[in-house]
This record gives C-alpha cells, sequence and structure tokens, in this order.
C-alpha cells in the first residue's frame, strides 16, 4: 500500500510574458549593411523612428535605453571596419542601431518545471509560524533553452502555501570574469571536455601553474593567428568556451528575486542550464551558504556545475572535476559529514552513487549506492535534490523510471552518520502523475530538484509533465514509519 499524500491546489504555470532582451547577430556583412543604412538617415527621421519603440518597450524592459546602447557597444570593431568614427555618431542613433540588433526572448514560453525550494535568507516581518521560501524552476523558451528563474512563497504553520506574484520586469546579471585558474585542474577537465590534446599540451607549455582569464585569452589569440589548421583554431576556441565557465553574476540591488533570471551565459552552456539543485549548506563554523548543482549543456556536451551564493544577488559559477563530476543529477549534503564534503551523482545513467572530497569542486571515486530495484524504477533511478536531515537519518526524495518512460517519485532512508548504508526505502512509489498530471511538455513525468520539512511535513514541489508545477505534503513520521517497515 502506498502512502498517503496530499496535493496542494496550488499551481504555478510559465508566463510568456516574461521577457528579455538579448542581443540578436545574423553575421557581419549583414550587420555592416544595417549600420550602413542607419547612418544615412538624417537626425529628425532617426528620432522618429526610435522614439515609439522606447515608449512601447520601456513597458517592457526595466532600462531599455541602457541595453540599446550596450547592444549598440558591442558592434564597434564594425564601425571601424567601416570608416565610421564611433565617438561622432549621436545618442538616438546608437539607441536606433541597437534596436536592430535587439530580440525580446520570452524564457517561461514553453515550459516550466522541475523546482527546488530553500528557505529565504530574509525571514523578517513574518508572523508567528510563517517562513518565507525561494523556489528555483527551469524555464525553457524558444529552442528549448533552460534558465534558472525564480519565485517567492510563504507557508503557513498550517503549512498551506502562498505564491507571491512575480515583478513587472525580469533582468539579466552583470557578469565578471575574474576567476583565477588552477592550470592543473583546468587541463583536467579540458581533457574530459574532448578537446584536441595536441592544442592542450601548446598552452599547458605556455601557462604559468595559477593564470587568469586576460593571459589565456592573450596566449589563445596569439596562436590562434600563426595556426593554418582551421580545425585547431576550433580548438583553441573551445578552450576559451571552457575559460567562460567560470564566472560571477551580480544582479542590482533593486531587484526582487522573480526579477531575476539566471541565462546561459558560457559557450559550453548556449542550450541550457538544466535542473538546479539548491541546498542550504551550513558550515561547520554554523554560517549558511547556498549551494546549487546543476547540468550545463551545449547540444552535445553535458558539464556538471556547482553556483553558490549567500544572498540571490551575487552568484559565483564555476564546473566540478574528477570522475564522479560526470553526467546529471548531481546533489550536495547540507552540511559536511566526517570532515568532508558528500554528494549523490548518478554518473552512469541508471544508478545512484555517493561520493566524499575535502574539496567541494573536485569529486572522485564514487561509490554505488543504489542500483534500480522495484519495477517502477527498473529504468533508472536518481535522486530528486539534497538530502534532508532528520533525527532518524538523511531522507533522500528520489526518482524512478518505469513502464512507457513513467516518472515517478520515491524515497529512501540513511545513516547519519555514514550515509552510504541504506536504513530503509519504498517499495511502491510516494508520488505517480495522476489524470490531470500528465498531460504536458513530456507526458507521464512528476519531477523535483529539492524539497523541505516545514511543521513535520515534507513539502515537495514537483514539475508536473515538465509544463508546470505544484506541491505535495507527506507527513514525515508517516514517511519515516514506511521507510522503516518497507526494508527489503
Amino acid at each position: 500500500m502506498r502512502i498517503p499524500i496530499e496535493r496542494s491546489p496550488v499551481k504555478v504555470y510559465p508566463d510568456s510574458k516574461r521577457v528579455i532582451a538579448r542581443f540578436f547577430f545574423n553575421g557581419e556583412e549583414r550587420a555592416k549593411g544595417i549600420i550602413r543604412r542607419v547612418m544615412a538617415i538624417n537626425e529628425q527621421e532617426v528620432f522618429g523612428l526610435i522614439s515609439p519603440i522606447l515608449q512601447d518597450y520601456s513597458k517592457r524592459q526595466r532600462n531599455i535605453t541602457r541595453l540599446l546602447h550596450k547592444h549598440c557597444n558591442k558592434l564597434k570593431h564594425l564601425f571601424e571596419e567601416l570608416n565610421i568614427d564611433y565617438d561622432e555618431v549621436k545618442h538616438y542613433r546608437r539607441l536606433l542601431i541597437g534596436s536592430y540588433f535587439t530580440h525580446e526572448y520570452s524564457i517561461e514560453s514553453a515550459a516550466f518545471f522541475n523546482p527546488s525550494i530553500v528557505e529565504d535568507p530574509d525571514q523578517s516581518d513574518l508572523e508567528e509560524g510563517q517562513k518565507r521560501l525561494i523556489i528555483s524552476f527551469r524555464a525553457v523558451g524558444e529552442g528549448h533553452i533552460s534558465s534558472i528563474v525564480f519565485r517567492r512563497a510563504i507557508i503557513n504553520k498550517d503549512n498551506s502555501i502562498n505564491v507571491i506574484p512575480v515583478g513587472n520586469y525580469i533582468d539579466e546579471a552583470e557578469v565578471i570574469r575574474n576567476a583565477r585558474y588552477n592550470k592543473k585542474l583546468f587541463f583536467e577537465k579540458a581533457v574530459t571536455s574532448i578537446i584536441d590534446e595536441g592544442v592542450l599540451e601548446v598552452l599547458k607549455a605556455k601557462l604559468d601553474d595559477q593564470f587568469e582569464y586576460a593571459a589565456l585569452r592573450k596566449i589563445i589569440m596569439e596562436c590562434q593567428r600563426v595556426e593554418e589548421d582551421d580545425y585547431k583554431k576550433l580548438q583553441y576556441e573551445k578552450v576559451l568556451w571552457l575559460s567562460d565557465s567560470y564566472y560571477e553574476m551580480v544582479f542590482s540591488l533593486d531587484t526582487d528575486i522573480t526579477d531575476r533570471v539566471i541565462f546561459p551565459y558560457s559557450e559550453l552552456e548556449r542550450k541550457g542550464i538544466e535542473d538546479a539543485r539548491f541546498v542550504k549548506f551550513t558550515h561547520e563554523d554554523g554560517n549558511p551558504i547556498y549551494y546549487a548543482t546543476y547540468t550545463a549543456f551545449d547540444g552535445a556536451m553535458i558539464m556538471p556545475k556547482l553556483l553558490e551564493t549567500r544572498d540571490f544577488y551575487d552568484f559565483k559559477i564555476r564546473p566540478l572535476y574528477g570522475k564522479g563530476a560526470q553526467n546529471k543529477n548531481l546533489a550536495l549534503f547540507p552540511r559536511k559529514i566526517n570532515g568532508n564534503y558528500v554528494m549523490i551523482s548518478r554518473i552512469d545513467g541508471w544508478n545512484n552513487y555517493i561520493m566524499y572530497s575535502k574539496n567541494i569542486t573536485i569529486w572522485e571515486d564514487p561509490i554505488l549506492l543504489q542500483e534500480p530495484k522495484y519495477n517502477w524504477e527498473f529504468v533508472q533511478i536518481g535522486n530528486c535534490g539534497s538530502p534532508i536531515e532528520t533525527e532518524y537519518g538523511w531522507l533522500v526524495i528520489t526518482h524512478g523510471v518505469g513502464p512507457m518512460r513513467r516518472y515517478c517519485l520515491g524515497a529512501s532512508l540513511f545513516k547519519l552518520d555514514d550515509p552510504s548504508v541504506e536504513i530503509g526505502r519504498l517499495k511502491e512509489p510516494l508520488l505517480v502523475p495522476n489524470k490531470e498530471e500528465r498531460e504536458g511538455y513530456v507526458p507521464n513525468v512528476v519531477y523535483s530538484c529539492g524539497s523541505i520539512i516545514n511543521n513535520d511535513k515534507l513539502i515537495i514541489p514537483y514539475g508536473l509533465s515538465d509544463y508546470s508545477s505544484s506541491f505535495a505534503i507527506v507527513g514525515l513520521k508517516e514517511l519515516i514509519d514506511k521507510l522503516t517497515s518497507d526494508v527489503a
């Protein structure tokens, strides 16, 4: 018999009106043609064209003039090639040129799913029994490009959930590349990224043991300049793409959490940032920090990455290394165990593994933790977010894939001091897609990337067939009792 589960009536849907303004470029020759045409227009006509654009799009973008200026500035090198003094181009003409190189992208137009949930760092001005939450979602737009978006919610003492309405705008962050690279780790990742080893050896010989982005870029530009082989030129370019995987994102302090989108920035994640698993991690000194593991995807290769933040304004992003940092489904435990960081992963695509490390970015020696056991998970088993600490053990919500590629949620319990030891595991699913939940972007799927405990209840946000999201509520004691009685 399956354990009773309460489905919340609250649903969170994608909003196609949530758009960001992206740089739009269709090649240098076409760009030069546009610049020539706009430069030939007189000033009065320029003003007549740009004024209605500014009035219209100011209602959709927080600072449309800043965006258009920014996109025009990206074309400076083309102005030089056209023998046009960029500094002499007037304000409104720059804005008009920028508008031809801007398009709006609806980040939630296709799907909105795979939520993760953590306590908000700000718990001020609440009523007794209330808790403020941040929920992350995987949002998908045109071309199946995934990004991370957020919603804020309030949960009451009776576990009712109120998802706060979103703001009027949505913003991308300022991206800062100020990473300092460790040569050994950087080139180990380059090898797993399938970059030509001959090219890597050339670069290794020219770089110090610790190096910065500017030094790497300068050396690559010099190598590309003398290289005649187009294949090797591309390989050098791929090394730059890898270096772009280390960066920081800083959001304006006047943005609400719902205004912020973490959109793919580096070339190695250009097809999506997938399934972020957020966790509130507590260090040994008691100080908390928020981490998220996610999957970067370039259309062919998968790269596990780590995101960290203390306030959800500033984010630091870097790749994960090692034999255990492969495939998808990495989930970090919320504290160290016996002096080690601990991670669950699914490196082979169908089994759960556990890993221990002194360094949060290096994961070697994965140990098999769970294999598919029951018919509803014969295809694969994986985690649905970071383990949750209870007095009974580490509670891990799992997913299982069975017949007709149906995704269900399960649960397992592991020893607190040795999470490689399984205490119990549900024989039957915890949550199965019902008739109302099985239709969507990807049918027959329920999936989560992180849960919390509140007032003795397990709160599971979950995606409904990759289209929208909702919440399931389970009694913690009932679940623990079932887990310990279901021991095979």
